[in-house]
Order: C-alpha cells, then sequence, then structure tokens
C-alpha cells in the first residue's frame, strides 16, 4: 500500500456565480471528502484559504486512489505524488552505499 500526496484544484470553469449554487456545489464535495475520511482512504485534507485549491493525503493502491480520485471527476483535477516513508528512503540510501 502506497502513501500520495494528492494536490487538488477545482475546475473554475465549473463554478456557479450564484453564491447559493456554489455552497450546495461545496457543500456536496465536502461530503464526498468526510466519506473518504471516514472510510480511510484519506488520511488528511486541507484547502488554501482564499483558494480553489488545497491538499489531501491518501493510502491505498494505485487502483483504490485512483477509483477515489475519479469520484471528483470533472468538477477537481488532481496532481498525485507518490510518497516515500522515511524507512523506504532509508532503503534507497542504504543501496547506495552496496
Amino acid at each position: 500500500m502506497g502513501k500520495y500526496l494528492l494536490l487538488w484544484e477545482v475546475d473554475q470553469a465549473r463554478v456557479p456565480i450564484s453564491p447559493q449554487e456554489r455552497g450546495t456545489g461545496w457543500t456536496a464535495l465536502l461530503d464526498m471528502v468526510k466519506e473518504d475520511l471516514q472510510k480511510g482512504v484519506l488520511k488528511d485534507w486541507g484547502t488554501f484559504v482564499g483558494e480553489i485549491n488545497g491538499y489531501a493525503v491518501a493510502e491505498g493502491t494505485e487502483v483504490e486512489i485512483g477509483n477515489m480520485i475519479q469520484r471528483y471527476v470533472p468538477w477537481v483535477i488532481f496532481k498525485t505524488k507518490a510518497a516515500a516513508s522515511l524507512n523506504q528512503v532509508y532503503e534507497i540510501v542504504k543501496a547506495l552505499t552496496k
């Protein structure tokens, strides 16, 4: 199982002008995030204040992460980065000395 940093951004072309419609859309997206946090796929999630983008930390297989991300398409665009733990980096560095 891998750990991933997900940098996300809401597609501005899909953001409604009406504040009420924006509130409804954001609530739906936040409910999905809450569900993914409760399932344990997402370990952390946040938004950058004053922006319509943010980050999430997810754990799972590539397929699990891909399936989770697809739930947010086409409203959210993701950049996904695989992350190595401290122990994994030690293993990589140890291989340099052999």
